[in-house]
């Protein structure tokens, strides 16, 4: 992603933030902060910088590694843009560790008129966030903190000191929201664009939200297509408020509650009831202090008990993981299988001409059998045959050529073959990595035709002294050949003797010799060429399984392997994204 998590700027701030000034103010704070404004003493007051907010650990530090890894392995795979929400979790993960992790930080949302400062007010027991007719009311966020060293966190808020609440003058309030930071926000449907901007923004950092609604907006569709819905996976996070009960006449408000759960079920909310996690609904009105015991116990409980950081950036994860799922999770099981293998190889042996080349090696082994073991006037008929065809070459292609009106053909074989080992590779693949299959085999079959004509070249050069091997009874059968025509020879000059008057007359000795000569010499050569077959066609299946072999190798080496590269990375980050989910990605 070119990115590194990491939130230098927020480190800074909170160092600045405990420097000797801010020191100075935090001596001087122990004025009403609920009534005179300023942060208090939400430094420490310690004189030196924030302590340190802890690690995580167990299953988020897993989970979190796992996601840092998932999109280191797939930097080049995937767009900057597929990924960015992923980064901004673990920017988040990283400035919230450095923070405290002993505060909880609760932002209170909702929509015009919904009563969200006059809840906040009623939570702190002070007026700490203005209420009043005009709209909006809250045109910035305004903090409230129930202990000391939040400051930091508020920092990372962007909420300035002039807006940051003490509950109590004097004191750190109510015991049982120690740790608790309130952040009331302006409305979610304001219609000044910057006070949406901001309560978007706010949202994406605290810990956890309360949702306030009345009688009157709880099904706007605003807040559940905006907020609510994208937002499901927080469930855990969540509060919703139904506030201004008191305008509700009768069981109205049990039908109300009703029907704000169902809404919330269509949402895909889940609701925390009879003891399952999920959202907590509640009924209340902050104006009369109807139910706000209620929401404290209840938020008391969620501040010591259930690590609202932690929780809220484990959902964070799940909902990062859950846009990334098209991305690493695709149908079926891809991957090379052996039949795979197996017919890439023979379209690769077909592309080279192997069975061809096998077939001219076996007629030149043949070839050759005849012209050692044939008579002597056979030969001398063969090279009377070859000065009288043009060129002298006897009109038949040597051992392993391939004409060349082939050549383009077999390029295109080879192409054709890459391409269906890269989709059948693919197959099943989420679209980013079947993508990198394909280029990785497209990359490495530039080369591959060239490589195959060499093997083919190479494939023409015969084994031995520029001819093919000869068998041991070779010498045996060319001996034989030569003794018959000795004797064709000998008997000739026997005859012509006679004739001459040189020898002595007797007619069938020298004829039965020349005619045993002359017999033999066709039956040595037959005999040859029944003798060679065997290891000719020997000889030319070993010529086509070497260049098959050499074939699938080069195929291999260029094609198959890149493309298991490709599949052993995606096998990777398929385990780092199963370690990101919590080990509940379905297997594919």
């Amino acid at each position: 992603m070119g990115q590194k998590w990491d939130d230098g700027l927020i480190a800074r701030r909170t160092a600045a933030g405990a420097g000797p000034a801010r020191r100075t103010g935090a001596a001087v704070g122990g004025r009403r902060a609920g009534h005179g404004g300023g942060d208090g003493g939400d430094d420490g007051g310690d004189g030196g910088p924030p302590p340190p907010g802890g690690a995580y650990a167990g299953a988020l530090k897993e989970r979190l590694d796992a996601l840092r890894d998932l999109l280191g392995l797939s930097a080049t795979r995937l767009d900057p843009q597929t990924v960015a929400e992923a980064g901004r979790v673990l920017d988040e993960a990283a400035a919230r560790q450095r923070l405290s992790l002993r505060h909880t930080v609760v932002a209170i949302a909702g929509a015009t008129g919904s009563g969200k400062s006059t809840l906040m007010n009623a939570l702190a027991g002070v007026p700490v966030s203005e209420t009043g007719l005009k709209r909006p009311t809250t045109a910035a966020p305004v903090a409230c903190a129930w202990s000391e060293g939040a400051a930091g966190l508020l920092d990372r808020l962007g909420i300035p000191g002039r807006l940051r609440r003490r509950p109590l003058a004097g004191g750190d309030g109510d015991d049982a929201l120690r740790g608790l930071v309130l952040v009331d926000l302006p409305d979610h449907d304001s219609a000044l664009t910057a006070h949406r901007a901001q309560v978007d923004r706010v949202l994406g950092l605290v810990d956890a939200v309360i949702w306030v609604v009345d009688p009157e907006k709880y099904a706007d569709a605003a807040l559940h297509e905006r907020y609510l819905r994208p937002l499901a996976t927080h469930a855990e996070v969540t509060f919703v408020v139904l506030n201004q009960i008191d305008r509700l006449p009768g069981d109205a408000t049990h039908q109300v509650l009703d029907d704000l759960r169902r809404l919330l079920d269509e949402d895909g909310v889940a609701l925390g009831e009879h003891g399952e996690p999920g959202a907590t609904v509640l009924a209340l009105s902050a104006l009369i202090g109807e139910g706000i015991a209620d929401l404290r116990d209840v938020l008391g409980t969620f501040v010591r008990e259930h690590h609202p950081a932690t929780r809220r950036l484990s959902a964070d994860v799940d909902a990062a993981a859950a846009r990334l799922r098209p991305v690493y999770v695709g149908e079926g099981r891809p991957g090379l299988g052996e039949r795979s293998r197996e017919d890439f190889a023979a379209r690769l042996a077909v592309a080279v001409g192997a069975a061809a080349a096998g077939e001219a090696a076996e007629r030149e082994w043949r070839r050759n059998a005849g012209r050692a073991c044939g008579t002597p006037w056979l030969r001398l008929w063969r090279w009377y045959e070859g000065l009288r065809t043009p060129g002298g070459g006897g009109g038949e292609p040597a051992a392993g050529t391939v004409p060349p009106e082939e050549e383009p053909a077999a390029r295109q074989r080879v192409e054709h073959a890459v391409r269906v080992v890269a989709e059948e590779a693919s197959r099943g693949l989420p679209a980013p990595w079947a993508q990198a299959v394909r280029e990785a085999a497209a990359r490495g079959a530039r080369g591959l035709p060239e490589a195959l004509d060499e093997l083919a070249a190479g494939a023409r050069a015969p084994e031995q002294g520029g001819r093919p091997p000869r068998p041991a009874w070779w010498p045996v059968a060319v001996l034989a050949q030569a003794s018959m025509t000795l004797l064709q020879v000998f008997g000739s000059l026997w005859l012509v003797g006679q004739i001459v008057g040189v020898l002595e007359p007797g007619l069938w000795p020298p004829v039965l010799v020349m005619l045993a000569g002359i017999v033999g010499g066709p039956l040595v050569e037959w005999a040859c060429v029944v003798a060679a077959r065997g290891p000719a066609r020997r000889y030319g299946q070993e010529t086509e399984r070497r260049l098959r072999e050499a074939a699938a190798g080069c195929g291999r080496a260029m094609v198959l392997d890149p493309i298991a590269t490709e599949l052993m990375r995606y096998r990777e980050v398929r385990e780092q994204y199963a370690t990101v989910t919590g080990g509940r990605t379905p297997t594919g």
